[in-house]
C-alpha cells in the first residue's frame, strides 16, 4: 500500500509518457519506481543543461519535491578529482560549433539518452565528430561512456559484446549499429586507478581492456581529429588536444610520440593514411617521417586486421589516392610485397597504368553507391604476378588452362599469408582470372556457358581495363559486349561470323583424341579364342 500511495500523485502524468518512452520500458521502469530502486531526478540539472530530463524522470520532476525526496539520491558516477566541464579549458560549448542533433541519428541519440538517463556519462566520439565540424555527413556513430560493457548490455536488450583485443557494445537498431566503448585508461600509475587486463608484447598493445576515466581516455586515441567528444548533456565538445585547430589547418596529427604510437599499433600507419586520403588532410612532418622508418612492423600484424584495412583502404572512394599515400610512404612493400614487385619490374609502368584505371572506375562506382567487391580489385592489383606465372608456365609446356590454375593458386596463397583474404572473395580473384583466358576461345556452346556465368559481367570489366593498356583486346570487348545483347540465333549468327583467333599471344592447344581402355580387340582370334591389342606382340 505504501508503495501505491508513493506511485499513486504521479501516476497520471507518468501515463502521459508512455508513448515517449515505449510500453515495455514504461512498466520497467514505473516497477524499478515502485521498489525504489529508480534514481531521482536532477531537476536543477536538466533545467541548466538547456534540454528537459526525457521520459519517465521528467514526469516525476513535475510531481513536486515530495517525491524525490522519498528516493534514494543518483549515484554520482564522475571519478573524484577529476576536472567538470565548465573548469576544464577544452571545452567548445554550443554556441562556439556547429554540430547539430539534426545531423545525429536517431539511434545514436536514444543510445545516448539512456545511457545518460542511467546516470553513466554519455559522448558521441571520433569520425562522426569530426565529419560533422567538416560538414560532412557522417555513415557511423560511435559512443563512448564510463559505464563498462556488461553495464551497456543491461540497458539494451539489443546489446551485442564483441572483441577479444578491445570489449566493445554493438547495439543493433536492424541496420544500424551504434558502437559503445568504455573509457579506457592508461594502464600507468597505480593499479587502484584503473581495473581490466591490459597485454603488450615488443612494445605492442595486444589487449587493452583497462578502464578509466574521459581524461584518460582522450589520450588513448590515435589523432587528434578523432579525439574530439561531443556532450549530450550540454552539447558541448570536448577538445583537450587541439582536435578542431588541426580540421581546420587540415592536418593529421598524431597524439603523443609517433614511434610508440605505432609500436602499439602499427595499424595507425595504415589508418593514417586512409584518413589523409578521405579527408585530403596532409600528414604532421613529425609522424611521416616515421612511418618508412616502421613499415615493416605490418609484418607482425594479423592477417585477418590487415585485410580489413586494406578493404577500409580499397573501398572508401578514395582507393587511387590511398595507393598513392601507400607507396609515397614506404608502406606498400611491407603490405602487398607482390604488387610493390610488379610496380618495380620491366613492366612496371604498364602495370601502374591498369591499376589506377580500375582504382578510379572503382572510386566512382562507390561514388555513385554501386556494388564492389573486393574480389575484383585483389584481382586487379595482383595481375602481373599471376600472369607472369602463368606465362613461364605455358613456355615451360603447361596446358594454358592448367597453368592458369596453378598461377591463381600460388599467387593467393601468397598473398594471403600477409593479407588473409577470405575465400568468399579469393574465389570471385580466381575465377575472372580463369574467365580471361575462356574468353578468348569462343565457340556457340562455350559462348552461350560463359555468358551465364555468375562471374561473367566482372570479366568482361576486367577484360575492358585490360584493353586500355593493351589495344590488341580492343576487338575481343567489342565482341562480347555484343554478344551480352543477343539471344537465340542471333547470338549463334554472331559467333558463327567470327570465330575468335588466339589474342595476346595465347595459341589455341590442339585437341587430343582420347584413348581406348583397354584397346582395340581383333576379330577372330587365335585357336584359344584370345585376341591381342592393337598393334599385336613382337
Amino acid at each position: 500500500m505504501v508503495a501505491h500511495r508513493r506511485l499513486g500523485p504521479c501516476l497520471s502524468t507518468v501515463i502521459d509518457t508512455e508513448s515517449q518512452v515505449g510500453l515495455t520500458q514504461f512498466l520497467h521502469r514505473a516497477l524499478r519506481f515502485v521498489r525504489g530502486g529508480l534514481d531521482a531526478p536532477e531537476t536543477g540539472a536538466a533545467t541548466a543543461q538547456g534540454r528537459p530530463v526525457s521520459g519517465l524522470r521528467s514526469s516525476l520532476a513535475d510531481t513536486g519535491p515530495g517525491v524525490a525526496e522519498a528516493r534514494p539520491s543518483a549515484p554520482t558516477r564522475r571519478r573524484e578529482g577529476a576536472p567538470t566541464a565548465k573548469a576544464s579549458a577544452g571545452i567548445v560549448t554550443r554556441d562556439q560549433h556547429s554540430i547539430s542533433r539534426r545531423n545525429i541519428s536517431n539511434n545514436a541519440l536514444r543510445v545516448l539518452y539512456r545511457l545518460r538517463d542511467a546516470g553513466f556519462q554519455a559522448y558521441l566520439v571520433g569520425g562522426a565528430v569530426r565529419d560533422m565540424l567538416l560538414g560532412v555527413v557522417p555513415k557511423d556513430f560511435d559512443v563512448a561512456t564510463d559505464a563498462r560493457p556488461e553495464q551497456v548490455r543491461q540497458l539494451f536488450r539489443n546489446c551485442r559484446l564483441i572483441g577479444r583485443r578491445f570489449r566493445l557494445a554493438h547495439i543493433h537498431y536492424g541496420q544500424e549499429i551504434i558502437e559503445v566503448a568504455t573509457f579506457r585508461g592508461s594502464g600507468e600509475g597505480d593499479e587502484d586507478e584503473g581495473d581490466g587486463d591490459r597485454e603488450i608484447a615488443n612494445g605492442r598493445l595486444l589487449r587493452d581492456n583497462v578502464y578509466g576515466s574521459l581524461e584518460e581516455d582522450i589520450f588513448r586515441r590515435d589523432f587528434t581529429a578523432n579525439a574530439l567528444y561531443y556532450n549530450i548533456a550540454d552539447f558541448s565538445i570536448r577538445d583537450e588536444v587541439g582536435g578542431i585547430e588541426d580540421i581546420k589547418a587540415r592536418r593529421l596529427r598524431l597524439i603523443g610520440d609517433p614511434e610508440k604510437r605505432f609500436r602499439e599499433d602499427p595499424v595507425r600507419m595504415l589508418r593514417a593514411m586512409r584518413f589523409a586520403a578521405k579527408l585530403d588532410f596532409t600528414l604532421d612532418p613529425a609522424m611521416a617521417r616515421r612511418i618508412p622508418q616502421l613499415a615493416y612492423l605490418l609484418g607482425e600484424v594479423p592477417p585477418a586486421r590487415l585485410f580489413d584495412e586494406t578493404g577500409k583502404l580499397l573501398l572508401s572512394g578514395c582507393a587511387q589516392r590511398s595507393f598513392d599515400l601507400l607507396r609515397e610512404h614506404g608502406l606498400m612493400p611491407a603490405l602487398m610485397p607482390q604488387v610493390a614487385d610488379s610496380l618495380a619490374g620491366a613492366d612496371g609502368a604498364k602495370a601502374e597504368q591498369f591499376i589506377r584505371a580500375a582504382l578510379a572506375s572503382s572510386d566512382a562506382r562507390v561514388r555513385e553507391d554501386k556494388t564492389l567487391t573486393p574480389g575484383f580489385l585483389f584481382a586487379v592489383l595482383l595481375w602481373a604476378p599471376a600472369n607472369a606465372i602463368h606465362e613461364r608456365l605455358v613456355e615451360s609446356g603447361t596446358e594454358a588452362n592448367l597453368a592458369w590454375q596453378r598461377a591463381t593458386d600460388a599467387v593467393m596463397a601468397t598473398f594471403c599469408r600477409r593479407v588473409a583474404v577470405p575465400r568468399r572473395f579469393s574465389l570471385v580473384t580466381q575465377e575472372i582470372w580463369t574467365l580471361q583466358h575462356w574468353m578468348t576461345r569462343r565457340n556457340r556452346r562455350r559462348v552461350t556457358r560463359l555468358l551465364t556465368h555468375p562471374r561473367f559481367r566482372a570479366a568482361w570489366d576486367f577484360l575492358a581495363l585490360r584493353a586500355q593498356v593493351e589495344p590488341e583486346l580492343a576487338s575481343l570487348v567489342e565482341w562480347w559486349q555484343a554478344a551480352q545483347n543477343l539471344e537465340g540465333d542471333a547470338l549463334h549468327a554472331h559467333v558463327e561470323s567470327d570465330i575468335a583467333t588466339p589474342v595476346a599471344g595465347e595459341q589455341e592447344a590442339p585437341r587430343k583424341r582420347r584413348r581406348r581402355r583397354g584397346g582395340r580387340r581383333r576379330r577372330g582370334g587365335g585357336a584359344g579364342g584370345s585376341s591381342a591389342p592393337d598393334g599385336g606382340n613382337d
